[in-house]
């Protein structure tokens, strides 16, 4: 493990970028660190974060109190019930209307991985339908999301699904965030949520 932790802060160094140290932002026990934006459900059981749409069935959004730029985070979701979610980078709120790009998390066939900027552009790119098959429904899947200056990249369960280049992207600054779709129906856990920011030379 070791050797590759070497390898990998060597490969971030010969690409002009350096490491700091990761940090848990999901402790396991409660939503400290975290801000809820609308009347959606967030909690925590049995060591997990779970969100669930509420009686509104509206969109709903859980952020990280700090704003992170330049990252690799990491996490693990289950999608319990429709899980048509995301994983928001560089965002801010007003309301429940979140300005940012959303790396997907939804069910087969509908992008998980692509990457989607709200209230914007809509879609900005989108995975591969092949890369599709790497998403494991009502299982525990892996997502790597590392956003350094206009590059973004994606990953699930050790695929990259896209990368993409965006200099609006680049020049975002805010939280990172979680997302309940509209609609009703969705049941999400999340867990091992964990965030390396990045220093870009």
């Amino acid at each position: 493990m070791k050797q590759l932790i070497t390898i990998a802060l060597a490969f971030l160094a010969f690409q002009g970028i350096s490491a700091q140290q990761t940090i848990n932002l999901f402790n396991g026990e409660n939503l400290d660190g975290w801000v809820n934006h609308g009347e959606e459900k967030w909690y925590v059981e049995n060591g997990e974060l779970i969100c669930e749409s509420g009686p509104k069935a509206e969109y709903g959004y859980l952020s990280t109190e700090d704003f992170y730029g330049d990252f690799e985070l990491t996490l693990e979701f289950k999608q319990e019930a429709d899980g048509n979610s995301g994983v928001f980078i560089r965002s801010t709120f007003d309301g429940t209307k979140v300005s940012g790009w959303q790396v997907e998390v939804a069910p087969p066939g509908l992008h998980t991985g692509g990457i989607y900027e709200s209230y914007g552009r809509g879609w900005l790119i989108k995975p591969d339908p092949e890369l599709d098959k790497n998403l494991k429904m009502g299982e525990w899947n892996t997502m790597k999301i590392r956003a350094a200056g206009t590059k973004i990249t994606s990953w699930l369960n050790g695929v990259k699904m896209v990368e993409l280049k965006d200099e609006k992207i680049g020049e975002g600054k805010g939280a990172v965030a979680l997302q309940i779709h509209d609609g009703g129906g969705i049941k999400v856990k999340w867990r091992n949520i964990k965030i390396t920011p990045l220093t870009v030379q």
